[in-house]
C-alpha cells in the first residue's frame, strides 16, 4: 500500500508556488524578549501595548534594524518569497522603525518582496498619535489600524485609515475580533466600511478570533458581507491558539481564524507569523510550517491545495504581490 506524506505534499508544492508568504508580522519588536520582561508575557493583551512602550523609547535603529534582519534571515531560510510586517511609528518609537525598515528593504529586498504597514499601537485620532501616524503614510506600502484602540470611536478610526488610503491608493490591513468573545462585532463592521468607502477588494482583516464565538447564523451573515466587501482574511494561527478561558458562554470553537468555514464561503484566506519572540509571543520562532500545522488541526481543515494556496498566492493578494512578480 502507498505511503501518502501529507506534509511533504504541502511542503513541495509550497515550493513550487514560489515559496512561503508570511503576510503579517511586528518584524520591528522580534527577539525583544529578555529576563527581564519576560513575566510581562502573561499580561493581558491590551496592557502589552503599553508594556512594549519602553522598548521602542529606548531602540535605536541599528538595533531595530538587527531585529528585522535576524527574523528577515529566519524566514529566508524557509523559502520565503514575500512578507508583510507592520511596524510600530508613534511618539515612542517616533520613525525610528521606518529608518530600520528602509534599510531592510536596501539589503534584503532582492532576496524576498516585501510590504511595511504602520503599526497604530496609539490610534489615530489622538492629535500626538494622528501626527505619528500621517507622517507614515508616504513611506509604508499598506495602512494598518487597529480600531479597539480608539475605543468608543471605532468608526472614526476607520473613516481615517479609508480615507487615507483612498487618497494615496494604498491597502488597508486592520486588527480586529482579537479578544475570542461574541461582544465582538469588528469584523463586521470593517466589511460594511469598506463598501461604505467603495475600498472592495482593497481591505484585509487580521484575526477575526471573536467571530468563532458567535451563533452560525450571524458568522454566515459576516461571511457574506465579507465576500461584498471582497475583504481578505488573514489567519495568525500560534498567536490566538493561547488565548485565556473565560467564564463566558459561547458556541464551543477554537480561539482561531475560523479558516474551515471561510474558505467554503468563498473568502481569500492567507495567514502570518505575528510577533516573534517578544512579550507578546514569547516562544514564537517564526516557523511557518508551525504556523500551517496549528492553522489545519485547530479548523480540522485538510485540503492540501487550498492551504497551499493559503500560504502563497493567497497571502500574494493580500499584500498586493502579482505571481512571479
Amino acid at each position: 500500500m502507498a505511503y501518502m506524506d501529507p506534509k511533504q505534499m504541502v511542503l513541495d508544492k509550497i515550493k513550487e508556488n514560489g515559496g512561503w508568504v508570511n503576510t503579517h508580522a511586528h518584524l520591528d519588536r522580534a527577539y525583544t524578549l529578555t529576563p527581564d520582561n519576560f513575566n510581562n508575557s502573561y499580561s493581558y493583551l491590551k496592557e502589552k501595548w503599553h508594556l512594549v512602550d519602553e522598548m521602542k523609547k529606548s531602540s535605536t535603529v541599528d538595533q531595530i534594524y538587527d531585529r528585522m534582519a535576524r527574523a528577515t534571515e529566519v524566514l529566508l531560510r524557509q523559502g520565503t518569497q514575500a512578507m508583510g510586517t507592520f511596524i510600530d511609528v508613534d511618539e515612542k518609537i517616533e520613525d525610528k522603525a521606518i529608518q530600520a525598515a528602509q534599510r531592510l528593504r536596501e539589503n534584503f529586498g532582492s532576496d524576498m518582496e516585501m510590504r511595511f504597514a504602520c503599526q497604530t499601537l496609539k490610534g489615530v485620532i489622538d492629535p500626538k498619535a494622528r501626527y505619528w501616524f500621517d507622517l507614515s503614510l508616504d513611506f509604508v506600502d499598506i495602512i494598518g489600524g487597529l480600531p479597539a484602540k480608539d475605543f468608543g470611536r471605532e468608526e472614526e478610526h476607520l473613516d481615517i485609515l479609508m480615507t487615507s488610503a483612498k487618497e494615496r491608493g494604498k491597502l488597508v490591513h486592520v486588527h480586529v475580533d482579537q479578544f475570542n468573545s461574541d461582544e465582538e462585532r469588528e469584523t463586521e463592521q470593517l466589511a460594511r466600511k469598506t463598501i461604505e468607502h467603495s475600498m472592495q477588494g482593497k481591505v484585509s482583516a487580521i484575526h477575526c478570533i471573536s467571530l468563532a464565538a458567535h451563533p452560525k447564523k450571524y458568522r454566515q451573515e459576516v461571511y457574506r458581507l465579507c465576500r461584498e466587501a471582497d475583504m481578505h482574511i488573514i489567519s495568525c494561527p500560534t498567536a490566538w491558539i493561547d488565548h485565556n478561558r473565560t467564564e463566558r458562554l459561547s458556541v464551543s470553537h477554537n480561539s482561531i481564524t475560523p479558516v474551515d468555514e471561510m474558505v467554503p464561503a468563498g473568502l481569500n484566506v492567507a495567514f502570518g507569523t505575528d510577533n516573534i519572540c517578544d512579550i507578546y509571543k514569547p516562544f514564537s520562532d517564526a516557523d511557518l510550517w508551525t504556523e500551517m500545522r496549528v492553522m489545519l488541526e485547530a479548523c480540522h481543515y485538510y485540503d492540501i491545495d487550498y492551504l497551499v494556496k493559503i500560504a502563497t498566492v493567497n497571502g500574494l493578494k493580500v499584500l498586493g504581490i502579482e505571481p512571479n512578480s
